[in-house]
């Protein structure tokens, strides 16, 4: 062995094995390394990779406690290596990877409750090193417990700059002397572009894993889009073969991080030199190549993919119409038959774009909206400032007003009993109305919401003779105001303004939801 190799590893982190081996040739294509990790409950053969400089790779993430042994080999060198290590039991805040739960929700695999509070940061990690850091603080400070970004660079207003680094080996096309009108409509195709497809640059994706590994960290799950249209390199219109040799790069290089979802595609249907049938070939990569099997999804423009598709995961999903989007959460909950996320209804922020100019208080109603109808909905931040740096894309800082009472939010899902909301049927709540998804403690915990609404009183009626705890919750100045306990039919007072909840609780049920375990959010 080439390099110090570790005995002990958490389980569910990542064990990896590093070695030297052939540099002659193209190392990409030329030589393959794999390892065979056996354990107690357990064998994976895992496809390892090369990082240049003569140094191949291979990473494992155990998902089990125990001894482990492992062998690994390949044309990468005449050598076959064996060892072996100990996967211990995880550290606090290793709760390993996030799963499907109860058919419509999220728990990560220790069985602690996982809410997304998601936001969007399409190209933070092409940024500068310094903003990048800064975009980690913000986040270390903020409520987000999962975060969207692509591999690929992006080209697209507002986003006008060439990255830190390029995917792949070669040169761009010069485009100092193109106008701005031009620049924006420049096409990938064109043949300036030089790059070799078939030799990766492996500074970009150590970049991209570095900054995982700081979100792991930092309790926040990393949604990679693997491919969109926002191109004027080539990498959206790459032919087959070299999007698949992609993807098992990709998966052989990020698949063991614990925190790994993959989002196939931003906007797929933008794609223009992709089909439904491409789409189909990649996913079947991911699920076949990837030995964890990760969250898996794709997301759309104008066309939702078809979600029942049975290698997708959860529903990822961008607005169809900006103000009501969120109202189909259940509607797509019963077409699909899984998690509704909705990662893009549009931004807090003020450019020109009508996605881009939501108000705070609109963009809370959004997320309030689709949580009591049993999804998740994800933020993004698009505020001109002078360093002309959005969130959105960019990271750097947050200018709005939303994330404080999204993590408010947070801290409400993480005291419903069980794990999440499902759509109530109440009359006259029907679609404000949310109980408990945990069959145990349905009917016996309600969350309900006025939205734009703003009565001053709402009537209620209960089964006589069961006492219910009632608080009165003000979404947007984040307090809650208790309203004693009640039975049979009863009427509560409200403040007669927009953006305010009610909890209802039936008692000897508190001490289920009190300062419950959830994890993710500072």
């Amino acid at each position: 062995m080439d390099q110090a190799i570790k005995t002990k590893v958490e389980k569910w982190d990542v064990f990896e094995v590093v070695l030297k081996g052939n540099k002659d040739k193209n190392p990409f294509t030329d030589y393959a390394v794999r390892g065979t990790f056996t354990g107690e409950n357990e064998t994976k053969t895992i496809d390892g990779f090369y990082d240049g400089d003569g140094i191949y790779l291979v990473r494992f993430m155990p998902s089990f406690e125990g001894n482990y042994t492992y062998i690994i080999e390949g044309s990468f060198s005449k050598e076959r290596y064996k060892g072996s290590f100990e996967a211990v039991s995880p550290a606090e805040g290793n709760h390993g990877p996030v799963r499907v739960a109860f058919k419509y929700h999220f728990a990560y695999e220790d069985g602690t409750p996982y809410y997304s509070i998601g936001t969007t940061c399409y190209a933070w990690t092409h940024q500068s090193l310094p903003m990048q850091e800064q975009t980690l603080e913000t986040l270390r400070k903020s409520p987000f417990n999962k975060i969207r970004f692509c591999i690929f660079p992006k080209h697209y207003d507002y986003n006008l700059y060439e990255p830190l680094t390029y995917p792949y080996e070669g040169t761009p096309c010069d485009i100092s002397a193109l106008s701005k009108e031009n620049f924006l409509e420049y096409k990938p195709s064109n043949p300036e572009n030089k790059w070799d497809f078939k030799c990766f640059n492996p500074k970009h994706f150590q970049i991209i894993e570095s900054r995982i590994k700081d979100l792991i960290k930092l309790g926040i799950e990393a949604d990679l889009i693997l491919m969109h249209p926002y191109d004027r390199w080539g990498f959206s219109e790459m032919d087959e073969e070299s999007n698949a040799f992609y993807i098992n790069y990709i998966i052989a290089r990020f698949s063991a991080y614990r925190n790994v979802w993959w989002s196939l595609a931003n906007e797929y249907d933008l794609c223009e030199k992709k089909t439904i049938k491409d789409w189909e070939e990649y996913a079947d990569i991911l699920c076949k190549k990837d030995p964890y099997h990760r969250l898996r999804s794709i997301h759309n423009c104008k066309n939702i993919y078809d979600f029942t598709r049975p290698w997708v995961t959860h529903c990822s999903i961008q607005r169809t119409e900006i103000y009501l989007s969120a109202a189909n959460t259940k509607a797509w909950r019963e077409q699909y038959g899984k998690p509704v996320v909705l990662d893009e209804v549009g931004y807090e922020g003020n450019i020109n774009y009508s996605w881009g100019n939501l108000t705070a208080e609109e963009m809370v109603r959004l997320f309030w909206t689709a949580t009591i109808r049993g999804g998740y909905l994800g933020h993004g931040e698009t505020y001109m400032n002078l360093n002309d740096k959005l969130w959105w894309s960019h990271g750097g800082v947050l200018y709005g007003e939303s994330a404080p009472r999204l993590k408010f939010l947070h801290d409400i899902l993480c005291e419903v009993p069980g794990l999440g909301l499902e759509p109530a049927e109440i009359k006259k709540w029907e679609e404000n109305s949310a109980t408990a998804a945990h069959p145990g403690y349905r009917n016996k915990y309600y969350l309900f919401y006025t939205g734009h609404t703003r009565p001053g009183f709402k009537e209620f009626e209960f089964t006589p003779g069961k006492n219910y705890e009632v608080e009165v919750i003000d979404t947007w100045n984040m307090t809650i105001e208790n309203k004693g306990t009640h039975t049979g039919k009863f009427r509560i007072s409200l403040p007669s303004r927009e953006y305010m909840a009610i909890r209802i609780i039936e008692i000897g049920l508190q001490n289920k939801t009190k300062g419950k375990k959830c994890n993710g959010i500072k």
